[in-house]
Protein backbone atom coordinates (compact mmCIF):
# COMPACT_ATOMS: atom_id res chain seq x y z
CA UNK A 1 0.00 0.00 0.00
CA UNK A 2 1.46 3.32 -1.03
CA UNK A 3 1.56 6.22 1.40
CA UNK A 4 2.38 9.88 0.97
CA UNK A 5 3.52 10.09 4.60
CA UNK A 6 7.13 11.26 4.91
CA UNK A 7 9.70 9.51 7.09
CA UNK A 8 9.41 12.27 9.67
CA UNK A 9 5.65 11.72 9.87
CA UNK A 10 5.81 7.95 10.24
CA UNK A 11 5.25 7.23 13.93
CA UNK A 12 6.43 4.13 15.71
CA UNK A 13 3.29 2.07 16.35
CA UNK A 14 2.43 -0.64 18.86
CA UNK A 15 -0.56 -2.87 18.17
CA UNK A 16 -1.89 -4.84 21.13
CA UNK A 17 -4.17 -7.63 19.95
CA UNK A 18 -3.66 -9.49 16.66
CA UNK A 19 -6.90 -11.37 16.16
CA UNK A 20 -9.28 -11.23 13.21
CA UNK A 21 -9.10 -7.43 13.09
CA UNK A 22 -5.81 -6.57 14.77
CA UNK A 23 -3.56 -8.66 12.52
CA UNK A 24 -4.67 -7.16 9.19
CA UNK A 25 -4.64 -3.70 10.73
CA UNK A 26 -1.04 -4.20 11.83
CA UNK A 27 -0.16 -5.30 8.29
CA UNK A 28 -1.72 -2.24 6.64
CA UNK A 29 0.01 0.06 9.12
CA UNK A 30 3.37 -1.59 8.39
CA UNK A 31 2.70 -1.53 4.64
CA UNK A 32 2.28 2.25 4.91
CA UNK A 33 5.88 2.56 6.05
CA UNK A 34 5.44 2.77 9.82
CA UNK A 35 7.58 0.63 12.13
CA UNK A 36 5.23 -1.70 13.99
CA UNK A 37 5.57 -3.86 17.06
CA UNK A 38 2.75 -6.21 18.02
CA UNK A 39 1.78 -8.25 21.04
CA UNK A 40 -0.88 -10.90 21.46
CA UNK A 41 -1.69 -13.00 24.49
CA UNK A 42 -1.21 -16.13 22.36
CA UNK A 43 2.14 -15.45 20.72
CA UNK A 44 1.62 -18.02 17.96
CA UNK A 45 -1.28 -15.91 16.67
CA UNK A 46 1.02 -12.93 16.21
CA UNK A 47 4.05 -14.86 14.96
CA UNK A 48 3.10 -14.86 11.23
CA UNK A 49 3.27 -11.06 11.22
CA UNK A 50 7.05 -11.28 11.46
CA UNK A 51 6.99 -12.19 7.78
CA UNK A 52 5.56 -8.75 7.05
CA UNK A 53 8.47 -6.93 8.65
CA UNK A 54 6.64 -6.49 11.95
CA UNK A 55 8.37 -7.05 15.28
CA UNK A 56 6.55 -9.55 17.50
CA UNK A 57 7.00 -8.70 21.17
CA UNK A 58 6.78 -11.12 24.08
CA UNK A 59 5.06 -8.64 26.41
CA UNK A 60 2.88 -5.55 26.12
CA UNK A 61 5.66 -3.54 27.78
CA UNK A 62 8.10 -4.58 25.06
CA UNK A 63 5.58 -3.75 22.34
CA UNK A 64 4.89 -0.20 23.52
CA UNK A 65 8.50 0.71 24.36
CA UNK A 66 9.30 3.84 22.32
CA UNK A 67 5.92 3.83 20.59
CA UNK A 68 4.37 7.14 19.56
CA UNK A 69 0.97 5.62 18.81
CA UNK A 70 -0.49 2.67 20.70
CA UNK A 71 -3.39 0.75 19.14
CA UNK A 72 -5.52 -1.56 21.27
CA UNK A 73 -7.66 -4.07 19.40
CA UNK A 74 -8.60 -6.56 22.10
CA UNK A 75 -11.74 -8.54 22.88
CA UNK A 76 -13.45 -6.30 25.43
CA UNK A 77 -13.05 -3.42 27.83
CA UNK A 78 -11.93 -5.52 30.78
CA UNK A 79 -9.13 -7.08 28.76
CA UNK A 80 -8.01 -3.69 27.42
CA UNK A 81 -8.00 -2.27 30.94
CA UNK A 82 -6.07 -5.21 32.37
CA UNK A 83 -3.41 -5.14 29.64
CA UNK A 84 -2.89 -1.37 29.73
CA UNK A 85 -2.93 -1.24 33.54
CA UNK A 86 -0.16 -3.83 33.58
CA UNK A 87 2.20 -1.76 31.46
CA UNK A 88 4.64 -0.26 33.92
CA UNK A 89 5.76 2.84 32.05
CA UNK A 90 4.33 3.52 28.60
CA UNK A 91 5.95 6.37 26.64
CA UNK A 92 4.71 9.59 28.24
CA UNK A 93 2.61 11.65 25.83
CA UNK A 94 2.07 8.83 23.34
CA UNK A 95 -1.32 8.70 21.63
CA UNK A 96 -3.41 5.73 22.68
CA UNK A 97 -5.96 4.92 19.97
CA UNK A 98 -8.45 2.58 21.61
CA UNK A 99 -9.98 0.84 18.58
CA UNK A 100 -11.81 -2.07 20.21
CA UNK A 101 -15.57 -1.84 20.68
CA UNK A 102 -15.91 -1.74 24.46
CA UNK A 103 -19.04 0.27 25.24
CA UNK A 104 -19.62 3.56 27.00
CA UNK A 105 -18.75 2.69 30.60
CA UNK A 106 -15.49 0.99 29.66
CA UNK A 107 -14.51 3.87 27.38
CA UNK A 108 -14.89 6.27 30.29
CA UNK A 109 -12.73 4.04 32.52
CA UNK A 110 -10.07 3.70 29.82
CA UNK A 111 -9.95 7.45 29.22
CA UNK A 112 -9.32 7.94 32.94
CA UNK A 113 -6.64 5.24 32.87
CA UNK A 114 -4.95 6.99 29.95
CA UNK A 115 -4.72 10.16 32.04
CA UNK A 116 -3.12 8.22 34.88
CA UNK A 117 -0.61 6.70 32.46
CA UNK A 118 0.25 10.05 30.87
CA UNK A 119 -1.18 9.03 27.49
CA UNK A 120 -3.33 11.04 25.08
CA UNK A 121 -6.54 9.06 24.66
CA UNK A 122 -8.48 8.72 21.41
CA UNK A 123 -11.76 6.79 21.41
CA UNK A 124 -11.55 5.17 17.96
CA UNK A 125 -13.73 2.12 17.27
CA UNK A 126 -13.91 0.96 13.67
CA UNK A 127 -16.79 0.05 11.39
CA UNK A 128 -16.01 -2.95 9.23
CA UNK A 129 -14.93 -6.56 9.37
CA UNK A 130 -11.92 -8.62 8.34
CA UNK A 131 -12.16 -7.92 4.60
CA UNK A 132 -12.11 -4.13 4.93
CA UNK A 133 -9.39 -4.45 7.57
CA UNK A 134 -7.24 -6.42 5.14
CA UNK A 135 -7.78 -3.78 2.45
CA UNK A 136 -7.28 -0.72 4.65
CA UNK A 137 -10.91 0.19 4.02
CA UNK A 138 -12.37 0.45 7.51
CA UNK A 139 -14.30 3.48 8.70
CA UNK A 140 -12.65 4.92 11.79
CA UNK A 141 -14.86 6.75 14.27
CA UNK A 142 -12.47 8.90 16.29
CA UNK A 143 -13.02 11.16 19.27
CA UNK A 144 -10.27 12.95 21.12
CA UNK A 145 -8.34 16.17 21.59
CA UNK A 146 -7.44 18.26 18.57
CA UNK A 147 -3.71 17.88 19.18
CA UNK A 148 -4.01 14.11 18.73
CA UNK A 149 -5.52 14.24 15.26
CA UNK A 150 -2.39 14.83 13.21
CA UNK A 151 -0.45 12.31 15.29
CA UNK A 152 -3.06 9.58 14.87
CA UNK A 153 -3.82 10.37 11.23
CA UNK A 154 -1.11 8.18 9.63
CA UNK A 155 -2.45 5.14 11.47
CA UNK A 156 -6.08 5.92 10.69
CA UNK A 157 -5.24 6.63 7.04
CA UNK A 158 -3.50 3.25 6.82
CA UNK A 159 -6.33 1.16 8.24
CA UNK A 160 -9.29 3.14 6.98
CA UNK A 161 -10.85 4.64 3.89
CA UNK A 162 -12.55 7.28 6.02
CA UNK A 163 -12.12 8.85 9.45
CA UNK A 164 -15.02 10.61 11.14
CA UNK A 165 -13.84 12.87 13.97
CA UNK A 166 -15.71 14.00 17.07
CA UNK A 167 -14.54 16.41 19.75
CA UNK A 168 -15.72 14.57 22.85
CA UNK A 169 -14.32 11.22 23.95
CA UNK A 170 -17.19 8.73 24.00
CA UNK A 171 -19.04 10.17 21.01
CA UNK A 172 -17.34 7.73 18.64
CA UNK A 173 -18.29 4.77 20.80
CA UNK A 174 -21.90 5.94 21.03
CA UNK A 175 -22.21 6.16 17.24
CA UNK A 176 -20.53 2.76 16.86
CA UNK A 177 -23.18 1.22 19.11
CA UNK A 178 -25.92 2.75 16.95
CA UNK A 179 -24.29 1.34 13.81
CA UNK A 180 -23.91 -2.05 15.49
CA UNK A 181 -27.62 -2.12 16.30
CA UNK A 182 -28.33 -1.85 12.57
CA UNK A 183 -25.74 -4.45 11.54
CA UNK A 184 -26.97 -6.95 14.12
CA UNK A 185 -30.60 -6.43 13.11
CA UNK A 186 -29.75 -7.02 9.42
CA UNK A 187 -27.76 -10.14 10.25
CA UNK A 188 -30.55 -11.63 12.35
CA UNK A 189 -33.20 -10.74 9.77
CA UNK A 190 -31.17 -12.44 7.06
CA UNK A 191 -30.80 -15.62 9.09
CA UNK A 192 -34.47 -15.72 10.02
CA UNK A 193 -35.70 -15.09 6.46
CA UNK A 194 -33.54 -17.90 5.06
CA UNK A 195 -34.53 -20.25 7.88
CA UNK A 196 -38.22 -19.53 7.33
CA UNK A 197 -37.89 -20.13 3.59
CA UNK A 198 -36.31 -23.52 4.24
CA UNK A 199 -38.87 -24.34 6.92
CA UNK A 200 -41.66 -23.64 4.44
CA UNK A 201 -40.10 -25.88 1.83
CA UNK A 202 -38.72 -23.10 -0.39
CA UNK A 203 -35.32 -22.57 -1.91
CA UNK A 204 -33.96 -19.56 0.03
CA UNK A 205 -32.50 -18.23 -3.20
CA UNK A 206 -36.04 -17.58 -4.38
CA UNK A 207 -36.31 -14.97 -1.64
CA UNK A 208 -32.99 -13.40 -2.64
CA UNK A 209 -34.05 -13.28 -6.28
CA UNK A 210 -37.38 -11.73 -5.29
CA UNK A 211 -35.82 -8.73 -3.50
CA UNK A 212 -32.72 -8.38 -5.66
CA UNK A 213 -32.37 -4.94 -7.21
CA UNK A 214 -35.45 -3.53 -5.48
CA UNK A 215 -35.96 -1.23 -2.50
CA UNK A 216 -35.82 -4.19 -0.10
CA UNK A 217 -32.41 -5.29 -1.38
CA UNK A 218 -29.12 -4.89 0.49
CA UNK A 219 -25.55 -5.80 -0.37
CA UNK A 220 -25.09 -6.94 3.21
CA UNK A 221 -28.07 -9.29 2.86
CA UNK A 222 -26.33 -11.09 0.01
CA UNK A 223 -22.99 -11.27 1.80
CA UNK A 224 -24.44 -12.94 4.89
CA UNK A 225 -26.94 -15.02 2.93
CA UNK A 226 -24.15 -16.42 0.77
CA UNK A 227 -22.20 -17.45 3.87
CA UNK A 228 -25.27 -19.29 5.15
CA UNK A 229 -26.17 -20.93 1.85
CA UNK A 230 -22.59 -22.03 1.19
CA UNK A 231 -22.16 -23.08 4.83
CA UNK A 232 -18.96 -21.06 4.93
CA UNK A 233 -18.73 -19.57 8.40
CA UNK A 234 -15.11 -18.48 8.20
CA UNK A 235 -15.23 -15.57 10.64
CA UNK A 236 -15.23 -12.11 9.16
CA UNK A 237 -16.51 -11.03 12.58
CA UNK A 238 -17.13 -13.75 15.13
CA UNK A 239 -20.51 -14.62 16.56
CA UNK A 240 -19.05 -14.40 20.07
CA UNK A 241 -17.91 -10.83 19.47
CA UNK A 242 -21.28 -9.96 17.94
CA UNK A 243 -22.96 -11.25 21.10
CA UNK A 244 -20.64 -9.08 23.17
CA UNK A 245 -21.51 -6.04 21.05
CA UNK A 246 -25.22 -6.78 21.43
CA UNK A 247 -24.83 -6.75 25.20
CA UNK A 248 -22.96 -3.45 25.07
CA UNK A 249 -25.60 -1.68 23.02
CA UNK A 250 -28.36 -3.03 25.28
CA UNK A 251 -26.51 -1.67 28.32
CA UNK A 252 -26.22 1.72 26.63
CA UNK A 253 -29.88 1.70 25.63
CA UNK A 254 -30.97 0.80 29.14
CA UNK A 255 -28.96 3.67 30.59
CA UNK A 256 -30.57 6.00 28.03
CA UNK A 257 -34.05 4.60 28.82
CA UNK A 258 -34.52 3.42 25.22
CA UNK A 259 -36.25 0.12 24.59
CA UNK A 260 -34.44 -2.06 22.04
CA UNK A 261 -36.73 -5.02 21.44
CA UNK A 262 -35.03 -6.15 18.23
CA UNK A 263 -31.57 -5.85 19.77
CA UNK A 264 -32.69 -7.85 22.80
CA UNK A 265 -34.05 -10.61 20.58
CA UNK A 266 -30.85 -10.59 18.53
CA UNK A 267 -28.71 -10.83 21.66
CA UNK A 268 -30.74 -13.83 22.80
CA UNK A 269 -30.35 -15.50 19.38
CA UNK A 270 -26.60 -14.96 19.36
CA UNK A 271 -26.20 -16.28 22.90
CA UNK A 272 -28.25 -19.35 22.00
CA UNK A 273 -26.14 -20.05 18.90
CA UNK A 274 -22.94 -19.52 20.86
CA UNK A 275 -24.20 -21.96 23.49
CA UNK A 276 -24.65 -24.52 20.73
CA UNK A 277 -20.98 -24.23 19.84
CA UNK A 278 -21.03 -21.62 17.07
CA UNK A 279 -19.28 -18.78 18.93
CA UNK A 280 -16.05 -18.98 16.92
CA UNK A 281 -17.85 -18.89 13.58
CA UNK A 282 -18.89 -15.85 11.61
CA UNK A 283 -21.79 -13.92 13.09
CA UNK A 284 -23.97 -15.23 10.24
CA UNK A 285 -24.01 -18.49 12.20
CA UNK A 286 -26.71 -16.91 14.35
CA UNK A 287 -28.82 -18.60 11.66
CA UNK A 288 -28.59 -21.82 13.66
CA UNK A 289 -30.56 -20.23 16.50
CA UNK A 290 -33.64 -20.51 14.26
CA UNK A 291 -33.79 -24.27 14.70
CA UNK A 292 -34.62 -26.42 17.69
CA UNK A 293 -31.83 -28.58 18.99
CA UNK A 294 -32.10 -32.21 17.95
Amino acid sequence: MESSTTNEERPRVAVLGTGIMGAPMARTIAASGMPVRVWNRTRSTAAPLAGDGITVADTPEEAVAGAEVIVTMLSDGNVVERVMSGIGGPPAGAVWTQMSTVGIAATERLAALAGNLGLVFVDAPVLGTRGPAENGALTVLAAGPADARDRAAPVFDAVGARTVWFDDVGAATRLKLVANSWVLALTSATGEALALARGLGLDPRQFLDLVSGGPLDSAYLHIKAEAILEQDYTPSFSLANAAKDARLLLEAADAAEVRMDLAAATAERLERAAGDGHGGKDMAAGYFASFRRS
